[in-house]
């Protein structure tokens, strides 16, 4: 049996609809970890090959460029196998200009897309990534936390059964001085039974309408004088505590919050791009997709 659903208190935080081209195009600018666009201040001379150095920062860019293969490799063994990777390259790339495959068209395409999404990563982290302080992330979940509106949320116990007339039994047993805690482990069939009855705090929308509109109506150390119908049987519930809900911990919300502040920043800033370029799609479906897509993602 199952009473309860899920749901997130701070705006901030709540699930929202992406459009898919949306989702696409920032994911391309966040792929990249920090250290992809790291300066070393001290970088230096770790091999040559073929006469030409290679560089720590070289050695540093590979790493962070085989993200997922490296993580399959004991960090112990990661620099090493690294240096094996690149030094591979670029033996390979060395023989791949012998040949002239530089001079291949599929060769210029794939370069061209590299060398644009390489600038848009590092475009990306420069004025946007960077441009948020933590003081504008903590700004954001005040703000988020202020326009919350309050609510309360109760702390109750139940005693589910099968019929009306044990329920009733047993708000006779409690308005004779029975102990509910006593009452629930031993008459009640659902799975709290054996915890006295315990359900914890919860807000609204997380039970059943019905047993929760009488839940909420309680004030704290009452209990139910009839009986509540549900889904489930008859419920006598008891509230313990009434208490104002509590916002989520800064430090639990925080990179989720940077992550609406990046996605934020992001579209305005791509937007404040596309406005100003042409941009002309020859395929009318392609068109139509790409439209309704940029649209949805402007709603946001």
């Amino acid at each position: 049996m199952t009473l309860t659903s899920t749901s997130l208190p701070l705006n901030a935080v709540r699930t929202r609809k992406v459009a898919y081209l949306s989702a696409a195009i920032f994911a391309i600018g966040s792929v990249f970890s920090t250290a992809a666009f790291a300066q070393d201040a001290e970088d230096k001379v770790i091999g040559t090959l073929g006469g030409e150095p290679i560089m720590q920062s070289d050695l540093a860019l590979t790493v962070s460029e085989m993200g997922e293969q490296l993580g399959q490799v004991p960090a112990e063994q990661q620099q090493f196998a690294a240096l094996m990777a690149l030094i591979d390259i670029k033996l390979l790339a060395s023989k791949a200009r012998e040949d002239g495959l530089d001079q291949d068209d599929e060769f210029k395409k794939r370069a061209k897309f590299l060398d644009d999404r390489t600038l848009h990563n590092i475009l990306f982290r420069k004025d946007v990534i960077d441009g948020i302080a933590d003081e504008e992330v903590r700004a954001r979940y005040d703000k988020e936390v202020a326009a919350t509106p309050s609510e309360n949320e109760v702390n109750a116990a139940h005693i589910l059964v099968e019929t009306e007339e044990a329920a009733k039994e047993i708000i006779k047993a409690l308005d004779d001085g029975a102990d509910f805690t006593d009452l629930a482990k031993e008459k009640s069939t659902g799975p709290s039974g054996p915890q006295g009855g315990d359900l914890g705090y919860f807000t609204k929308g997380r039970m059943v309408p019905e047993f929760e509109e009488v839940a909420f109506a309680l004030d704290a150390g009452g209990y139910t004088k009839e009986p509540v119908k549900t889904q489930f049987g008859y419920h006598v519930i008891l509230v313990k505590d009434i208490r104002p809900v509590q916002p989520p911990a800064f430090e639990q919300v925080q990179p989720q919050i940077r992550a609406t502040l990046l996605r934020e920043k992001y579209f305005n800033y791509i937007k404040g791009l596309r406005d100003t370029a042409e941009i002309n799609i020859e395929d009318e479906a392609l068109k139509a997709a790409y439209e309704k897509a940029i649209a949805e993602q402007e709603a946001q």
